[in-house]
């Protein structure tokens, strides 16, 4: 059996957390022996681009996506906004001022799974990766797909 104390009486833990850790200043010396290139320390804040992940999806230096990027970027639009499982990306084509994106979603899973009911959906993004618009374009059986019937 376990008494539990008053508030009052409780002890008060102080936790020291990485933000809380003072910074580092540059002009200390190193602690790690000559001829080790040096690694940043934890408690020091990593210099990275304000967007880390607009900059990865770039494949261009001019900020321009490539069709594999393009296709990442339609993948994770649909993703989001559906919340539905992706199978994956079928096409991508190049469009006027962007990409043209089609991605395979699961939208109702079956026992067994050749009765998956499938959907393809159409995204369309702009050269930055901004998506402009998306529809369904067809449902279907996943036993179905070969034969393009509707469902």
């Amino acid at each position: 059996m376990t008494i539990r104390r008053p508030a009052a009486e409780q002890p008060r833990v102080r936790r020291r957390f990485r933000t809380d850790a003072p910074s580092r200043s540059q002009d200390q010396p190193s602690e790690q022996p000559p001829g080790r290139p040096s690694q940043q320390s934890s408690d020091q804040p990593s210099e990275r681009s304000p967007e880390p992940e607009r900059s990865q999806e770039r494949g261009r230096p001019g900020g321009e996506l490539t069709a594999v990027t393009a296709g990442g970027v339609g993948q994770r639009q649909i993703a989001e906004l559906t919340t539905k499982h992706v199978e994956g990306v079928t096409s991508v084509a190049p469009a006027d001022g962007g990409w043209v994106v089609d991605v395979e979603v699961v939208e109702d899973r079956r026992i067994p799974s050749s009765g998956d009911i499938l959907a393809l959906y159409q995204v369309q993004i702009d050269k930055e990766g901004s998506l402009l618009s998306y529809r369904r374009i067809r449902r279907y059986k996943r036993s179905n797909a070969e034969y393009s019937e509707a469902y």
